[in-house]
């Protein structure tokens, strides 16, 4: 029997499982962001129903940050040890929970506790599933794209999900929840069909490892420093739509309806996805030079916007900002898949993305507590003022650091 073509079948059929393997963990990481911006049209309903403040409502939304450090910290490593699959299942099943909290939330202390466990189950899933995308892929520059991508469609679904069945259905305090329930589930199945990548290193409790594995190794930190503020800068303005967009037009732009804010946000982000595929072919020191370069300007516009009562200025800025934060988050995280070493791929991610999610959630709190004092147009321009200051530092160590590299061919 004539068995020369069984080597070159096989290869194929290894080709098809990494592609399957990178589909199933970035589908994995749009489903787990979509309960990132699932609340964002619905903050000014739950306003409005439990009458709680502003500062409030920043409050609320920074809570996950809690989660995030309980994930990062002390669960940072679980994926490294017990492998990528079982972990995306845990986040997958704190997702559930989560989304059960706001799904029969009765006061203002569930939605707290809502963001927390949502902040748990998103720093688990963003280690595990990035470290997956990257080690199904051998290419770091495919890797960023695909779980940047995904990333930003999974909060654009989110919002908009929300935001049209709260103004067009009934129930809007629930229906996007059970839908959110389904998504959750499907992935699950995907989830636990796919392959592993992590040889098991523990076969008892008592072997696991809890211990943190946050930090950069000194050879690292001048490199790390110009990805670690480009994203800041990225998350921070995310975090200002995903949190305050919908305040804003209501109060200073009287725009009301829960679809048209959430239509804003899935905007930014769906500008942000498609810019993720165009520019693909960017190297990571381009990628995060263009998308400093946006963020200035869109920084600007914001609380010209907020100023001068302009739906006009605002949805200027958002085109302009989606693409900025994508490419700087982009640029960044292919610069932290190019640099990460292999053994601890997943305790350097946790480091990133401790970075991006503290970005997400403290400026917005700062937002909350300068608001109260100041009132929110001068929050805003401080907000705007410091994030271009942290911009122009990423730029300027980008320039500097970063060595020139050439674009590379068209990822495939």
């Amino acid at each position: 029997m004539d068995v020369r073509h069984r080597p070159l079948r096989s290869a194929a059929l290894e080709d098809a499982l990494r592609d399957a393997g990178i589909w199933v963990a970035a589908t994995q990481v749009a489903v787990i962001y979509v309960g990132t911006t699932l609340v964002t049209p619905l903050y000014r309903l739950y306003q409005q129903r439990f009458g709680f403040s502003q500062l409030t409502l920043t409050a609320i939304y920074a809570a996950y940050l809690l989660g995030n450090l309980a994930g990062l910290l002390l669960l940072g490593r679980l994926s490294d040890q017990l492998g990528r699959r079982l972990v995306n299942l845990a986040a997958l099943g704190c997702a559930v929970l989560a989304t059960l909290l706001y799904l029969f939330t009765a006061s203002t202390a569930w939605l707290f506790a809502g963001r927390i466990v949502s902040g748990l189950a998103i720093s688990l899933a963003a280690t595990s599933a990035t470290a997956w995308v990257s080690e199904f892929s051998s290419d770091p520059q495919r890797a960023s794209v695909y779980t940047t991508a995904a990333n930003f469609l999974g909060l654009a679904l989110g919002s908009l999900l929300a935001g049209l069945l709260a103004t067009y259905l009934p129930a809007p305090l629930r229906l996007s929840y059970l839908v959110y329930l389904v998504l959750l589930c499907g992935s699950a199945v995907l989830v636990a069909s796919a392959r592993e990548t992590v040889r098991l290193r523990v076969r008892s409790a008592r072997a696991l490892s809890l211990k943190p594995r946050i930090g950069v190794p000194p050879s690292l930190r001048a490199a790390f420093l110009a990805p670690a503020a480009a994203a800041f800068a990225s998350f921070a303005v995310i975090g200002y739509y995903a949190a305050l967009i919908p305040s804003v037009m209501a109060t200073a732009l009287r725009v009301t309806s829960p679809a048209l804010a959430g239509a804003v946000v899935a905007l930014l982000t769906v500008l942000g996805a498609a810019s993720a595929v165009a520019a693909r072919s960017l190297s990571s020191r381009t990628a995060m030079l263009a998308g400093g370069a946006l963020l200035l300007p869109a920084l600007v516009l914001l609380p010209w916007a907020q100023g001068s009562h302009s739906v006009t200025l605002l949805i200027a800025g958002t085109v302009i900002a989606g693409p900025g934060t994508l490419l700087g988050y982009r640029g960044s995280l292919q610069v932290i898949n190019e640099i990460a070493p292999p053994a601890g791929r997943a305790g350097m991610i946790a480091s990133y993305i401790l970075v991006c999610y503290s970005a997400n959630a403290l400026p917005v709190l700062g937002i909350g507590l300068m608001s109260t004092f100041a009132g929110p147009l001068a929050a805003d321009v401080t907000f705007a003022c410091v994030i271009a200051a942290l911009v122009a530092l990423s730029l300027l160590v980008a320039a500097r650091r970063l060595p020139r590299g050439r674009a590379r061919r068209r990822a495939t």
